[in-house]
């Protein structure tokens, strides 16, 4: 009798990526589904990082194992960005490249948190982020924001939340999936609530800087006191279209970048090294195509909110980053069709996926059980044509 263990049963599957496969086995018999549920930018990796991998392959021969931290000169190249674009010092050495920034997060949970330790989870929040921490037998403690407050939960709940267990706190900004920015003075008010509890370490997911709208981007480390504590992530797939790639990092305090090296060298030891001269190439390189793909995204948010704003029953807020929309869509509880009762937002997406043919992610599954999440990384005609059929399926609920 196989049985599993404990670990892996008390973590559910990702709704994002749950989704993604619902909507392709449609796919596979033919029917025409526009997905809206990943995360994943339709624009091709900009051809000057294509062109790195390529020497990378052609003319330097990387072909061996690459440092588990990742190779010496990217690293360099991490540390200055970090100074250069977010007034932060983070040395090589306190640097760790790994296969994507959901591995980075995984490895600082599972190097610092013991059983019982307490995690708080701004909320709503990454899908992952409660599964990672329960992986490393942590607790997740959820503080949730508000579509009143943009999605962002306050200093005051923060304060609320705290307790002699509490290791960590974690959010993402721009966030997945609200698009909710952080902006300096919401940041000061979060790191005052910590400046006299040292003895809790910061993760702050920053993997859609570069999908910024509104104010320059702040990162928390950069306040009085708290880059010492803070493990600032971030990585290439979002920025740079670089999904499949699988790079990310994080700059973090030296004892817990030694101790995550040491997490990963176990694990999967380092990146892809292809993937790595690839990444270094995206670092110093032209920006120019990534603000290019900022500027397609903005566009499309205006279009999205407008299109969004149309459907009865839809509340909707102006996301300032990233490439979501989370409306808070509680009207259509309790509706229904023939024999389909809408008596959850899962229920509600599944059946936009079966009769609209769109595939969406519920807002349960990033700690808000009243909203859905739309991504916008889509061409402007499907995203026309979706809203419209979603428009269309929820007027035929009653």
């Amino acid at each position: 009798m196989n049985v599993l263990s404990n670990r892996i049963k008390s973590i559910p599957e990702s709704a994002t990526l749950a989704m993604a496969a619902k909507a392709r086995e449609m796919k596979e018999k033919g029917i025409e589904v526009i997905s809206l549920s990943l995360g994943e930018p339709d624009f091709k990796t900009p051809k000057h990082i294509q062109e790195a991998a390529k020497e990378a392959i052609d003319s330097q021969n990387y072909f061996a194992y690459p440092p588990v931290n990742g190779y010496l000169d990217l690293r360099k190249a991490i540390s200055q960005k970090f100074k250069k674009d977010n007034g932060l010092n983070y040395s090589p050495d306190q640097i760790v490249v790994s296969n994507g920034a959901k591995q980075s997060i995984a490895n600082v949970f599972m190097a610092m948190l013991n059983p019982g330790d307490e995690v708080i989870v701004l909320t709503p929040y990454w899908v992952s982020y409660s599964a990672m921490i329960l992986l490393a037998e942590g607790t997740p403690v959820f503080v949730r924001g508000t579509i009143e407050n943009d999605f962002k939960a306050t200093a005051n709940q923060i304060t609320e939340a705290i307790t002699d267990k509490t290791k960590a706190l974690i959010f993402s900004s721009p966030c997945n999936p609200t698009g909710s920015v952080f902006n300096r003075k919401e940041l000061e008010a979060i790191a005052e609530v910590l400046k006299d509890r040292k003895d809790i370490t910061v993760i702050s997911d920053e993997i859609y800087e570069l999908i910024n709208f509104g104010e320059k981007h702040e990162s928390i480390g950069t306040l009085d006191g708290m880059q010492d504590r803070t493990v600032t992530v971030n990585g290439f797939s979002k920025g740079f279209a670089m999904t499949g790639w699988r790079v990310g990092y994080i700059g973090a305090p030296l004892w817990l970048a030694k101790a995550s090296n040491k997490m990963q060298g176990q694990y999967t030891s380092g990146n892809c090294s292809i993937a790595q001269r690839a990444a270094l190439g995206a670092l110093t390189g032209p920006m120019e195509p990534t603000h290019e793909m900022a500027r397609a995204y903005e566009k499309r948010r205006a279009l999205v909110y407008n299109l969004l704003k149309e459907i009865p029953g839809f509340e909707v807020n102006m996301p300032h980053g990233a490439f979501y929309f989370f409306p808070n869509v509680r009207h259509y509880l309790g509706k229904s069709l023939a024999d389909i009762k809408i008596e959850s937002i899962n229920d509600l997406c599944m059946y936009l996926l079966e009769d609209a043919h769109v595939s969406l992610v519920t807002g349960e599954a990033f700690g808000d059980p009243e909203c859905l999440r739309l991504s916008y990384a889509a061409s402007e005609d499907d995203l026309k044509t979706a809203i419209a059929k979603i428009k269309e399926s929820l007027a035929k609920l009653t």
